[in-house]
């Protein structure tokens, strides 16, 4: 009975699981002598098992094919696109462009057609999700876990499958972009479990089209999968002069799939009819339509291509509008082909909306620029300051006069000598401007032809005279007008003349008395002498000691304190002085001239030694 229950043990202790340790162990053995006999009979019924080693889990590993040494640099690429010939301007460009005085080119020639450039959509463009995949198409795999690949470069074969080593083909022709994970992923988890899966387009395949009609170089080209009819255009250097850019007409299995106008994309950013080209596609561009031009006050000038219908209006919008500075009630337009014989005819801005454009038109935005405004439409800033009792800058209403400055600014102080007030205006500075370069001119033309008349010319024609005389024509140009308003008034006057209408930006300064007379120019003492009253213009030049023997006692003037100059000669000596008045004697310019041609005369005449002798006696 104990040798059935010792063998039935063995039976159940063979047939449990058991660890691999407990499996792999020897035979029990205390190494005591047993002195159980039934223990001694279980020992020996049990079998004695030769120990192994499990051997350690490897993941299943896809190697990736031998790649090709020429690398995937010796891959087909995108054939470039073909280098445009430069576009020679139509005969309406160098038309317009003759009347406008300027460059004109059509709209967007310059920004669409830069030259040499490749418009193709590059292989590493970003592939949408609803791209669907097709034959030539190449995925990168890569998978971690349980079996492991890096980068395998899979190729879409002609029947739309890619073959992954140790899993077989996987049809992924016609799948969306962002559905191929989901598609290999099931088709991997039908042999492995536990793994992490990577898909991404390592390249797409080329697509070819032929480009036609009216192309600046037009032919077939590869582009990649992803381009659209804009590409492809792009490629073929765009639509030549003759050309349009509203329409361009994509077919595809002889049906019309897209009619494009490139206007749509340039001027409202819309790329609605920009459709995705397949393999054979046609594009054709059209013959350009009607032209007209829009030139002058605009935000854009440039030809533009109008469609059946079309106002002038609407090419006026097509030229960005008009700018800032338009006048924007009305334009012009000019029949370029003289249908009517009209010439330039203006529009107002209603008729403008009305008026289809023609084939042919010039249209002109006319600008506001430099038109000067009547004064009842000037806003005016007037600075006024000196002896006021709130000086300041101020804004009017056009048609102000000066008593209302004067009035806003306080009236004026007990110290004012409105006689000597000093009023500046810009448009009377920027005609004095115009008279003095005039001026300028003819003392410059005068002082050049002056060697060829003297009679000491051969002096004058030195360098170092020409000279003299180029610096002083250019110290002549370095001097500006202030712009300065002359007023009549009396000396005693106690108010500015109110009636003036004042201009946008005129200033008004009024000095207090002034207390001194200023004598300066052929004086030994030339100073600024305290007004006397009842002194005389003469008094005061005596005071500066007199009229100096170089000084020209005829050609003495008196610059009043209001602007004005006294210039009467000798009598000048005898005027009443003004307070503030600047007299100045000039030296004699005749003087000079005078000894140079009486030395000429007399060196002809008694030779250079009597002559200078002469000279000399008579100036002692």
């Amino acid at each position: 009975m104990i040798a059935r229950s010792t063998l039935l043990a063995g039976c159940i202790l063979a047939v449990l699981p058991m660890s691999a340790t407990a499996q792999l162990a020897p035979p029990v053995s205390s190494g005591q002598p047993q002195t159980d006999p039934l223990a001694r009979r279980a020992a020996a019924a049990q079998v004695a098992v030769p120990p192994t080693e499990a051997a350690p889990y490897q993941p299943t590993v896809i190697e990736v094919p031998a790649i090709d040494p020429r690398g995937s640099a010796e891959r087909p690429q995108d054939a470039p696109g073909k280098p445009a010939p430069p576009t020679r301007p139509s005969e309406f460009e160098t038309f317009v462009s003759a009347a406008a005085g300027t460059p004109l080119h059509r709209f967007g020639a310059d920004l669409l057609v830069p030259g040499a450039r490749d418009f193709a959509a590059g292989p590493s463009a970003t592939v949408p999700p609803d791209y669907r995949l097709n034959p030539g198409d190449e995925l990168l795999l890569g998978l971690t876990g349980s079996v492991q690949a890096s980068s395998v470069r899979l190729t879409v074969d002609s029947e739309g499958r890619i073959f992954v080593p140790r899993i077989g083909a996987i049809s992924v022709g016609g799948v969306r972009y962002g559905d191929v994970h989901d598609v290999i992923a099931r088709r991997v988890s039908r042999q492995y479990r536990g793994f992490q899966l990577e898909v991404s387009v390592g390249r797409l395949h080329g697509v070819t089209v032929y480009v036609t009609g009216f192309a600046a170089a037009p032919g077939s080209y590869t582009v990649g999968s992803l381009s659209t009819l804009v590409n492809a255009v792009l490629a073929s250097g765009g639509p030549a002069a003759g050309g349009s850019f509203r329409s361009i007409q994509l077919r595809r299995g002889g049906k019309l799939v897209s009619d494009f106008d490139l206007y749509d994309l340039l001027l409202k950013g819309d790329r609605s009819g920009d459709a995705v080209l397949q393999n054979g596609d046609v594009l054709y561009i059209a013959p350009a339509g009607e032209q007209v031009a829009v030139i002058g006050s605009v935000n854009r000038e440039a030809i533009f291509e109008v469609a059946p219908g079309e106002t002038v209006s609407d090419a006026v919008r097509y030229a960005g509008g008009v700018n800032t500075v338009a006048d924007a009630s009305r334009l012009m337009v000019f029949d370029s082909l003289g249908r009517e014989g009209k010439g330039w005819e203006e529009l107002s801005a209603a008729e403008a909306g009305l008026r289809k454009a023609r084939r042919g038109d010039i249209v002109r935005v006319l600008s506001q620029v430099g038109i000067a405004r009547p004064l009842a439409q000037q806003s005016v800033l007037v600075t006024i300051s000196g002896e006021v009792a709130k000086p300041g800058r101020y804004y009017f209403q056009p048609g102000t006069r000066l008593a209302d400055v004067v009035a806003q600014a306080g009236g004026l102080t007990g110290q004012a000598f409105p006689y000597a007030s000093v009023i500046t205006r810009e448009s009377v500075k920027a005609q004095q401007q115009q008279s003095f370069e005039r001026a300028v001119e003819d003392a410059e033309l005068l002082l050049t032809t002056q060697p060829v008349t003297s009679a000491n010319r051969a002096e004058l024609v030195q360098p170092a005279n020409l000279a003299l005389v180029r610096s002083i024509v250019d110290q002549l140009r370095e001097r500006r007008p202030n712009g300065r308003l002359v007023f009549d008034l009396p000396v005693t006057a106690q108010a500015l003349p109110g009636a003036l209408i004042l201009e946008n930006n005129d200033t008004i300064y009024v000095p207090p008395r002034p207390v001194t007379v200023g004598v300066f120019g052929a004086v030994p003492t030339p100073a600024s002498f305290a007004y006397r009253d009842g002194a005389t213009i003469g008094d005061f030049v005596r005071s500066a000691g007199g009229v100096q023997k170089l000084g020209d006692k005829k050609e003495i003037f008196v610059v009043r304190a209001n602007g004005t100059v006294l210039a009467d000669g000798k009598r000048v000596l005898r005027a009443t002085a003004l307070p503030g008045d600047l007299v100045y004697v000039p030296i004699d310019a005749n003087r000079g001239e005078f000894w140079a041609r009486l030395r000429d005369i007399t060196s002809s005449l008694f030779g250079g030694v009597i002559g200078a002798a002469s000279i000399v006696n008579l100036t002692q």
